[in-house]
């Protein structure tokens, strides 16, 4: 072999290893985690009475499975939201119930796994319960889904009141079968939460905040739990009773994606 073939054999192999070297880097820049800004804090941290019960980390909602981006079942929320929650839940404590929340902040990724199943036409298998008289073509254009979620800005969260004792909700077993959402609550899947009229996330009209077909003390516990916040700076989605956000909202034009994780708050590190 020449020493002219035996450099060119060496920087070859040089170059081969910087170039693994690169890719290697590279990749593990790819699977860091983004985290949240610091105005992000577990509930928790907050108020430790307020109950949860994440949805999105059980199979129990309406795709039947787990969601991306959720890795515990934790409600994660900008500081004033959180906060603002509190002062809501020292209110509603001195009446005799609790707030338990569903759904708080939600990674992007979370929400492009909606978009997906909204798409496959063919998986149907919790219709019964969740969207029993919305045909499922019609998701995007009746706006039960959208490409960005509120939820992702992080002031944004689903959530119910409790009467006190807190009675416990059994689990969901996958398979089991399913009762619409909006069937008497003494038929559908059981919850803890007073009665709102249907269950959280159905998709139907009988979902809006102020349906007039909600009556007695069915509308008056929508209203106990609307009145309640807004008196503290929320905003209701008119379309669903479970839902408010926080305002002003700290980050009004940001979807984050960080995982739903005590990982993902700088608080933890």
């Amino acid at each position: 072999m020449t020493r002219l073939s035996m450099a060119v054999r060496s920087l070859v192999t040089v170059l081969a290893a910087l170039l693994a070297v690169t890719a290697a880097s590279a990749t593990a820049r790819a699977t860091t985690e983004p985290k949240a800004p610091a105005d992000f804090v577990a509930l928790r941290s907050v108020d430790p009475t307020i109950l949860q019960e994440i949805r999105y980390f059980t199979p129990h909602n309406f795709v039947g499975e787990r969601i991306d981006g959720y890795q515990q079942p934790l409600c994660i929320l900008t500081r004033p939201a959180a906060e603002a929650l509190h002062q809501a839940q020292q209110r509603l404590l001195r009446q005799g119930y609790t707030l338990k929340v569903y759904d708080c902040y939600r990674p992007q990724r979370s929400v492009d796994h909606f978009v997906r199943w909204a798409k496959d036409l063919e998986d149907q298998a919790m219709k019964a319960e969740f969207y029993p008289n919305v045909d499922k073509t019609r998701l995007f254009e009746d706006g039960y889904i959208a490409e960005k979620s509120g939820h992702s800005r992080g002031s944004t969260m689903d959530l119910t009141i409790v009467k006190l004792p807190a009675l416990p909700t059994r689990p969901y077993i996958p398979g089991e079968p399913l009762v619409p959402c909006l069937a008497p609550q003494g038929e559908r899947f059981p919850d803890n939460s007073v009665d709102m009229g249907t269950g959280y996330d159905c998709f139907d009209t009988l979902s809006h905040t102020l349906d007039p077909r909600i009556q007695g003390q069915q509308r008056a516990n929508r209203l106990l739990l609307k009145d309640t916040l807004e008196g503290l700076g929320f905003v209701n989605l008119a379309e669903e009773w479970w839902h408010f956000t926080y305002k002003p909202e700290l980050y009004p034009d940001t979807y984050f994606d960080f995982p739903v994780s005590t990982k993902s708050l700088i608080q933890s590190h």
